[in-house]
């Protein structure tokens, strides 16, 4: 090549498909998966992901289609992440815990050609199975560890693959910032935002997992973590980038997790602090006699939680992130001077939110003027990041992409505080947002629940503590006159109406809510209370 060559001639487009192409190759024999009795090598697990895009293919779906998965961790969604893309489409994983309409929502807007549903899962669609705007097929798949006996209709997952065929496909693209998935939000304000990613943002977030998580061809991870939630934080793509081995998780459970850890020596997993909560507190519970890294994101761990996780043998890696930023964005990078701290004082700097990852740009805390604000750990401003890891914008949403972006800067709505070290430290969530088990809740929604029973006048939701989940729900509720209600009648009423788990754990009935002058509630009063002489930064600002 010559020195004046295009730079198109010097480069290759940035794609994780080459991770599973090099891993066939250089793995091929190695242990790529594991779920139950089922075992698939490197080359078992490039070979079905070639099969399924060949199907796919065959089935009418064309370059940028979208194709939808609603399965649990399971083998099939880690091949998804690889077959979907490699067929040109785009994969749109959902949310197994949303309600029938949620799903059905997703499912239109995403303008989605084909579903793939898990056979226990498909009762949360066969009401609408008839009814959707654009899915042409649904194919389920039937999981030999699942519990029950459930069926679902249709296409099964054998006869997908019989369609496809072996004919190689590259494990390249064209394009790298070609959208590769699109992940829904859990709707803060209202109906849930459809994220695009990129290939090239995908690649580079995996390469941020492998350095800060520390995954090599030894790395043993347990599927903890909803690949559902921004694609398991690009971990799919980043274990099978070094050839490590995926253990599936259908189900987070104390006993099972113990079980699998002991029985395939688990050297990674990744969750909310509920999960470590779990993980911690099962009778099954043992100190181990090696160091297994648990990367946790969503609400930050107590620094009592991290001194317990330390003396059971595993090691805290804290990060930050939203669905917009391919999941992890920042990282509490440690440092080896606080290897001379006392335990509590260390854990209390490592529950810090950190700096932006390897592969990210700086992260910044800016006024309403866009400054940073001083490094004093003191004076609050609003979170923003922009660069290869965050996202191309909102699916078919022009004006929220513009709004998200306003300065050039993806604004987060999360409040923090820069120290004087450079690390930032989460303060507040904008709008409300209930954090409860690393889901984001909007109290929109679920005040919209409640008002929807005809005995409720108006309501409002904000989040309290909780020790298994960080924080759950509670609802305020203001009854019509002359109108009653128990408050376990409005739980059970918002629970027919959104997804369960977004549902007030706690409803107390109240003559009238807080007030400013022009109206507004005042969900600070109510929240103050809730989290009074517990230390929560939920109750400043």
């Amino acid at each position: 090549m010559t020195q004046g060559a295009t730079t198109d001639v010097w480069t290759t487009p940035l794609t994780p498909l080459a991770f599973l192409g090099r891993s066939a190759e250089v793995f091929a024999e190695s242990t790529a998966i594991v779920h139950g009795d089922r075992r698939y090598t490197y080359a078992e697990f490039a070979a079905e992901a070639t099969r399924v895009a060949n199907a796919l293919a065959a089935s009418g779906v064309e370059p940028g289609d979208r194709v939808a998965y609603l399965l649990p961790n399971v083998p099939e969604m880690l091949v998804a992440h690889f077959a979907v893309p490699l067929a040109g489409a785009v994969l749109v994983a959902i949310n197994t815990r949303l309600s029938t309409e949620e799903v059905r929502y997703i499912l239109d807007h995403s303008a989605a050609t084909v579903l793939v549903v898990d056979a226990v899962l498909y009762e949360t669609v066969r009401p609408v199975a008839d009814e959707l705007a654009t899915v042409r097929e649904i194919v389920t798949v039937v999981d030999p560890a699942a519990p029950g006996d459930g069926v679902g209709s249709g296409l099964g997952y054998a006869d997908l693959l019989a369609r496809g065929s072996d004919a190689p496909r590259p494990w390249a693209v064209d394009d790298e910032r070609a959208t590769i998935t699109i992940n829904y939000t859990s709707g803060t304000t209202g109906h849930p935002k459809g994220v695009e990613y990129h290939h090239r943002g995908a690649y580079l977030n995996s390469f941020g997992e492998i350095v800060h998580s520390g995954h090599s061809a030894d790395s043993v991870y347990l599927w903890t973590l909803p690949m559902f939630h921004c694609n398991g934080w690009c971990t799919p793509w980043a274990v099978t980038a070094v050839g490590g081995t995926h253990v599936c998780l259908r189900e987070v459970r104390g006993d099972t997790i113990w079980r699998l850890i002991g029985e395939h020596g688990v050297t990674h997993l990744n969750g909310a602090p509920t999960v470590v909560t779990t993980i911690m507190n099962a009778p099954e519970a043992v100190p181990l006699d090696y160091q297994l890294v648990i990367t946790t994101a969503g609400a930050p761990p107590s620094p009592t939680t991290i001194l317990q996780m330390e003396r059971m043998g595993f090691r805290i890696v804290h990060v930050y992130g939203l669905t917009e930023t391919y999941g992890p964005y920042a990282v509490n990078q440690y440092q080896h001077a606080w290897d001379d701290l006392d335990g509590e004082e260390r854990a209390r700097l490592q529950a810090r939110q950190g700096v932006g990852m390897v592969c990210a740009d700086r992260v910044r805390v800016v006024d309403e003027q866009m400054a940073d604000v001083p490094r004093d750990g003191a004076t609050m401003g609003e979170i923003v990041m922009r660069g290869n890891n965050v996202m191309k914008g909102y699916h078919r949403d022009e004006e929220k992409t513009a709004e998200a972006f306003r300065g050039g800067w993806f604004h987060s709505g999360d409040l923090g505080v820069v120290h004087p070290d450079g690390y930032v430290e989460l303060r507040d969530r904008a709008k409300d947002v209930v954090i409860s088990g690393g889901e984001n809740i909007s109290t929109v929604e679920v005040e919209q629940a409640i008002v929807s029973h005809d005995a409720v006048l108006e309501a409002a939701v904000v989040g309290v503590p909780d020790e298994k989940w960080g924080e759950v729900c509670k609802g305020f509720a203001v009854l019509s006159a002359g109108r009653s209600a128990e408050p376990q009648e409005l739980i059970d009423h918002v629970k027919t109406t959104i997804a369960r788990y977004k549902a007030p754990k706690y409803v107390e009935i109240v003559d009238e809510l807080p007030k400013t002058s022009t109206g507004k509630v005042q969900k600070f009063e109510l929240r103050e209370k809730e989290w009074a002489g517990r230390g929560n930064s939920r109750i400043q600002g």
